[in-house]
Parts: structure tokens; C-alpha cells; sequence
């Protein structure tokens, strides 16, 4: 059983554990902008979201697409398909004894190139930025993958 004391004097993990309220802290603010952006442009996707401004046939004109609130889904849905595994390979990376220093390399430009990719997404930043800061962050998680491997090989 793992004591909780020894985990939290990890250095490396309580750095993961940082970046990682960082990042999903920004995650979940993209759902938010998401339902911001929903709710300013009168757009929805759900019949019963837009029953506020009226019924039937008044209803179904917020039943449609808007390019803006689809950017600020996509950004977040980039969000989700980036994170998750960046969450489930840090932290077994976390815990596997890794210089505090190469650690925190990889945590950093992760939440960076995170960071920017919505940048680069919502204003928009023309390519090849967006797909820059996608390979980053996907280089970084991969890079983490290959040294826990490489490390803790049980195969």
C-alpha cells in the first residue's frame, strides 16, 4: 500500500501534481467558454437548451451551427483527446523516479504547448502554430511514455 506522506514528499510528483491542476483548470474553463459562447450567440444543440426563448417553431431557429462556438468545442474536444493521456502516462512517469529537473521539462512544456494550442485556436493564430503546439504537447507525452518504458520495462 502506498503511504500518502511519502507520495507527497515526491518532489516529482507534487510538480506533476501542479502542472496537472494547471492544465485541467484550463480544461475546464473551455467548457465554460463553451456554454459562454453557446448562450451569447442564441446557438444550440439540444431542442430542450433553447426552450427558454420559445417553443416549436420559434425554438428551432437556435437549433443550428455557429462557427465560433464550433472552434471554442473543437479547442476543447483537442483538449480532451491531449490530456487524458498526458494525465495517465505523467503519472505513472511521476512515479517511476525521474530527475526532478527532466520532470519538470516535460510538465512545463506540456502545459505550455497546451496553453498555446487554445491560443492559437481561438483567436486564430494562422498554421502552422496550432499544429506546432499539438506535436509539442504530443512529443512531450510520448517522450514520458518511452522513458517509463525504457526505465521499468516489465514486458
Amino acid at each position: 500500500m502506498v503511504d500518502l506522506t511519502h507520495l507527497m514528499e515526491n518532489e516529482v510528483f507534487m510538480a506533476f501534481a501542479s502542472y496537472t491542476t494547471i492544465v485541467l483548470s484550463k480544461m475546464m474553463f473551455m467548457s465554460t467558454a463553451t456554454a459562454f459562447y453557446r448562450l451569447t450567440r442564441k446557438v444550440f444543440a439540444n431542442p430542450e437548451d433553447c426552450a427558454t426563448f420559445g417553443k416549436g417553431e420559434i425554438a428551432k431557429k437556435y437549433l443550428r451551427t455557429d462557427d465560433r462556438v464550433e472552434r471554442v468545442r473543437r479547442a476543447h474536444l483537442n483538449d480532451l483527446e491531449n490530456i487524458v493521456p498526458f494525465l495517465g502516462i505523467g503519472l505513472l512517469y511521476s512515479l517511476s523516479a525521474p530527475d526532478l529537473s527532466t520532470a519538470i521539462l516535460h510538465f512545463r512544456l506540456f502545459v505550455g504547448a497546451r496553453i498555446y494550442h487554445t491560443i492559437a485556436y481561438l483567436i486564430p493564430l494562422p498554421q502552422p502554430n496550432r499544429a506546432l503546439a499539438f506535436f509539442l504537447g504530443y512529443g512531450v507525452t510520448l517522450s514520458m511514455a518511452y522513458r517509463l518504458l525504457r526505465s521499468r520495462l516489465y514486458l
